[in-house]
């Protein structure tokens, strides 16, 4: 149990940090999608970390190497908000 809330906290900082880095109109907000763009974000850099051999089968990826998951999902969000494949709830 104690994992799980400490995936939702690291998942929340890094989404709260990568919207800080990459500021822009199509960023989802609220704490629900932050948190999943944080998750996201270490959930992709744990698969390309492990993929290259940088992570072993069970290890996860860190803070730092999180929140730059995020930003890269977040960047992904935004291309898809604005070629129109997402909806913005934000306009």
């Amino acid at each position: 149990m104690g994992g799980i809330i400490w995936v939702i906290i690291v998942g929340f900082i890094a989404g709260i940090l990568a919207r800080l880095i990459s500021p822009g109109p199509n960023n989802p907000t609220g704490f629900i999608l932050t948190t999943i763009l944080g998750i996201a974000g270490a959930f992709l850099a744990t698969l390309v970390g492990q993929a290259v051999g940088h992570y072993g089968p069970d290890q996860g990826a860190g803070f730092i190497t999180a929140t730059i998951g995020a930003v890269v999902v977040l960047f992904i969000w935004s291309r898809l908000v604005a070629s129109g494949m997402l909806r913005d709830y934000n306009r």
